[in-house]
C-alpha cells in the first residue's frame, strides 16, 4: 500500500464502496430493500463490509468522514440484522433490535442506539433523513454510499427527498398545514427551529404552518409485500415485549 493511499485511509476511515454496490444492486425505486436476494447472494460482502469497523478507527478520521462512515453503519448494520432473522415483518418482532449491544465497532460492542446517538450529538439533524431503521416509515435509504467529500450535497439530497415524499411528509401549503414524520416529534429537541427546517427543505411549506405527526408504520422496507399487514397494535406489542 502506497503512503499517499494509506493517509487517505486514515483520514477517511472505512472504504464505502462495497456498501456502495450492495445499495445499487438490491434496492427498488422506492428505496425498499430486496432481502431475500441480498441474504441468499451477498450476505457475505455486506460481513466484510461491517468487519471493516470493528478495529479501532484511525484517530485521525475528519469529522466529515467520521459522520458518512457512522451513517453507513448504521444503515448496513440495520440491513445485516434484518437478514440475520429474515424473514420477518418487522424489526420489532427481533430481540432488543435498537439496544442490544451486539455490534462490534472501533474495538468494542455496541448498540444500535449508541451509534444513532453519536450522531445526534454531532448536532447535524439531517442525520435524522439519513438513517434508516428498516421501516416502512423511515426515509428513503439512499441508493449509494454516504462519502465525506459529498456529505453535505448528500445529506441536503436526502432531506429534501424525504420531505418530498408524500406517503411520508405532506405539506399543504394552500391550508397552512403540515402532516409529518412522528421522527420529528421523537428527535424535536434535535431541531433548533421546525419552521426554519421545513421552509428551508420541504416542498411548498408555509411557514407557521400547524404540525400534525402521522403514524409511524413499522412493517418491514421489503420489496415483497412482507410487513404490509404489520399494524400499530403489532408495533404496540412487540415493542413492550422486545424493547
Amino acid at each position: 500500500m502506497s503512503a499517499l493511499l494509506l493517509a487517505f485511509q486514515i483520514l477517511t476511515g472505512p472504504d464505502h464502496s462495497t456498501w456502495d454496490t450492495l445499495l445499487k444492486r438490491y434496492l427498488n425505486s422506492e428505496s425498499r430493500v430486496d432481502y431475500k436476494s441480498l441474504r441468499q447472494n451477498d450476505a457475505t460482502a455486506i460481513d466484510e463490509y461491517l468487519a471493516e469497523f470493528a478495529a479501532p478507527w484511525p484517530k485521525e478520521m475528519t469529522p466529515q468522514a467520521e459522520k458518512a462512515a457512522l451513517i453507513n453503519l448504521y444503515n448496513a448494520t440495520v440491513v445485516r440484522w434484518i437478514l440475520a432473522n429474515y424473514p420477518v415483518v418487522s424489526i420489532w418482532k427481533t430481540d432488543r433490535p435498537f439496544r442490544g449491544a451486539r455490534h462490534r465497532v472501533n474495538g468494542r460492542k455496541i448498540s444500535l442506539d449508541e451509534i444513532e446517538n453519536r450522531l445526534r450529538k454531532m448536532g447535524d439533524p439531517r442525520i435524522h433523513a439519513a438513517l434508516v431503521c428498516a421501516a416502512r416509515s423511515c426515509p428513503p435509504l439512499r441508493h449509494e454510499a454516504y462519502v465525506a467529500d459529498r456529505l453535505d450535497a448528500q445529506l441536503d439530497d436526502n432531506t429534501r427527498a424525504w420531505l418530498a415524499n408524500s406517503d411520508l411528509n405532506e405539506f399543504d401549503a394552500e391550508r397552512g398545514k403540515a402532516y409529518v414524520s412522528m421522527i420529528f416529534k421523537w428527535y424535536k429537541n434535535d431541531f433548533e427551529s421546525l419552521d426554519d427546517f421545513f421552509a428551508k427543505y420541504a416542498p411548498h411549506y408555509q411557514r407557521g404552518s400547524s404540525i400534525s405527526h402521522l403514524t409511524y408504520r413499522w412493517g418491514l422496507n421489503d420489496t415483497s409485500d412482507l410487513g404490509e399487514d404489520y399494524s400499530q397494535l403489532n408495533y404496540l406489542w412487540d415493542a413492550v415485549r422486545h424493547r
